[in-house]
């Protein structure tokens, strides 16, 4: 699968695409279905890790997955797929090699709000334009479950400074006064669809508000010519020796 003309357009000039009808809807679900099993085995009552979520009455709910691609061979299935990777060089221009990956899992009325914030900021990757994250998702999302917001033209410009957010350790974001709200975007998606993103374009997502649960899959990748002035790079899955087993 190869982005048409304007999904490369959409991308390089708004920072973001959704393309959808990667994966079917099965396929999307059986993963899903793998992380919820996966998930539980996790959970932890520590709400400070940023792997579990609360709701208002206190319950938990596992939030976040960590490094799935080497739990489950079908999760490196899913993300090595020819579809997938076919689909970022079309916009990269280059062979796509996957850095890292996390599972969000956003089950319905739990969790808050996950702050404006830009990957590079983390990653410390050059050249930025070669480092993208490809969020898949497993279920229908949209405004009500929590899509994927952003500032569109926000790759253009800089990296900004991000401090912790009060409460929350694992949530860096930088200063609302430098996040051009009037530029936000709703990347809405169906299953089995995938969204798109610059390593410097803000991101946001809302808090799950709805019934519905709203499980995504985010894998970042880099070409070969990355580097990073932190670790990123020399931790990166692609450099593991077992990096394509299945």
């Amino acid at each position: 699968m190869k982005a048409t003309t304007a999904q490369y357009d959409h991308y390089w000039d708004k920072g973001w695409v959704v393309v959808e009808g990667v994966f079917a809807r099965d396929e999307a679900e059986a993963v899903a279905t793998l992380a919820e099993q996966v998930s539980m085995r996790e959970l932890t009552p520590d709400a400070n890790s940023g792997a579990a979520d609360r709701s208002a009455d206190g319950a938990m709910a596992p939030r976040k997955i960590a490094s799935p691609f080497y739990k489950d061979r079908r999760f490196r299935a899913m993300v090595l797929d020819e579809r997938m990777t076919s689909l970022i060089e079309s916009l990269l221009g280059v062979e796509p090699l996957v850095v890292t990956d996390q599972l969000f899992m956003k089950p319905p009325r739990f969790g808050t709000a996950k702050p404006y914030h830009q990957d590079n900021f983390y990653f410390e990757c050059d050249p930025a334009d070669h480092v993208v994250t490809a969020w898949i998702a497993l279920d229908d999302v949209d405004e009500s479950n929590g899509c994927l917001r952003y500032i569109d033209g926000s790759h253009k410009g800089p990296i900004l400074h991000h401090e912790p957010i009060p409460g929350e350790p694992y949530n860096l974001a930088p200063d609302p006064a430098l996040v051009d709200t009037s530029r936000e975007s709703l990347a809405i998606v169906g299953k089995g669809g995938v969204v798109l993103h610059h390593s410097k374009t803000l991101h946001t997502s809302y808090r799950n508000e709805s019934d519905r649960c709203c499980r995504g899959y985010a894998t970042h990748w880099a070409s070969a010519d990355v580097t990073s002035t932190n670790s990123t790079i020399a931790d990166a899955y692609y450099r593991r020796a077992d990096y394509a087993l299945r």
